[in-house]
């Protein structure tokens, strides 16, 4: 066999993949400059390096929805990046894109998240100078904060999907919007990641006791389905059906699919995620990340001599606290707050 292992998968990325997709052996490279990998490709490489960073093992400990939940069917973070892959794979691979950058860009999308999910974004946003978003802090993770500083050193188009994949309540199609991704990959991801997050959240909330499948309007169960599999089939579908490539068109949803998805994510907001009962939780989560923030901040030696949080050069303690609360899982920032706020009975 002629070549190395790398070279003879990206001629067959050449061969099989849509004149459009990206390409490995086109990337826009690296911000520092590596040789190649004799048996991989640039994403495949970007992809395995995410899969093995310490932050990427913290998704576990970290809430979707429902704090640190007990029960053990309840989604993480990890299991919710896991069946954003899956979705973003079947289009991709169906629309004949390149699935290991899909894989990548998605292994790497949530990895700034904070403990206690949006609740705990929300606190950081409001006592953080310049706030907080948490793609912007998955950028920082991946660019600046794991190996030790030195970064993970990924491709200019993984980390662009990683900037493009959030939505809050806005848009989820990206053309029109003003922001271009530099990959048809990136506006899958996109979209991949709302098609996962309704469907499990809707199933967690389900499982919680918050309301039935029934309760979910009927306009929406009429275009999406009465299930969670018909509904994941049914967007994926659609997606599929509704993309043109060959036509030069964009990752698409037809009319009627993309406003029962955004509707059923309204329902959500009203039923879920501003549930009083979840809210409630979420006022206790940001108590305890304010108090963790305000401790930090009160004796930047006390932090360093403890925790061994200090400054990297150039920038103010605030932004150390960012990184270090924004990367806690929901049990350590529980056990830290218990650490410094509990007393101890005398003795122990």
């Amino acid at each position: 066999m002629g070549g190395s292992i790398r070279e003879m998968l990206e001629e067959l990325e050449e061969r099989i993949q849509h004149p459009r997709a990206a390409r490995s052996a086109a990337s826009r490279g690296r911000e520092r400059p590596e040789a190649p990998d004799p048996e991989r490709p640039s994403f495949q490489r970007d992809r395995d390096r995410l899969i093995h960073c310490k932050a990427f093992r913290r998704l576990a400990g970290k809430t979707q929805v429902f704090l640190a939940p007990r029960g053990d069917h309840y989604r993480t973070r990890l299991t919710h990046t896991l069946e954003v892959a899956q979705v973003a794979r079947s289009i991709a691979r169906a629309l004949r894109l390149n699935e290991m950058l899909v894989e990548a860009m998605v292994m790497g999308h949530d990895l700034g998240h904070t403990p206690f999910g949006h609740a705990g974004e929300r606190l950081l946003d409001q006592v953080s100078p310049g706030g907080f978003h948490h793609v912007v802090q998955s950028v920082r993770v991946v660019e600046v904060l794991e190996r030790d500083g030195q970064g993970l050193n990924l491709t200019v188009e993984v980390r662009d999907g990683i900037l493009r994949h959030s939505k809050g309540r806005g848009e989820v199609l990206l053309e029109g919007t003003g922001q271009k991704a530099l990959t048809l990959e990136a506006e899958i991801v996109r979209i991949a990641d709302i098609v996962a997050y309704v469907n499990h959240d809707l199933d967690d909330a389900i499982r919680a006791g918050l309301f039935g499948e029934g309760d979910v309007p009927a306009g929406i169960r009429r275009v999406l389905g009465d299930s969670r599999s018909a509904r994941f089939t049914t967007l994926v579908h659609d997606v599929i059906g509704a993309s043109d490539l060959d036509g030069g068109g964009h990752i698409e949803m037809s009319p009627d699919v993309h406003g029962a998805l955004l509707a059923l994510r309204d329902f959500l907001y009203t039923r879920v995620y501003e549930n009083p009962v979840v809210h409630d939780e979420f006022v206790k989560a940001q108590r305890i990340l304010r108090d963790l923030w305000g401790w930090c901040l009160e004796d930047p030696a006390r932090l360093a001599a403890r925790h061994g949080i200090a400054p990297r050069d150039g920038e103010p303690l605030e932004r150390a606290v960012v990184d270090w609360i924004s990367g806690m899982t929901d049990r350590f920032a529980l056990a830290t707050w218990e650490e410094l706020f509990v007393p101890r009975p005398w003795g122990l």
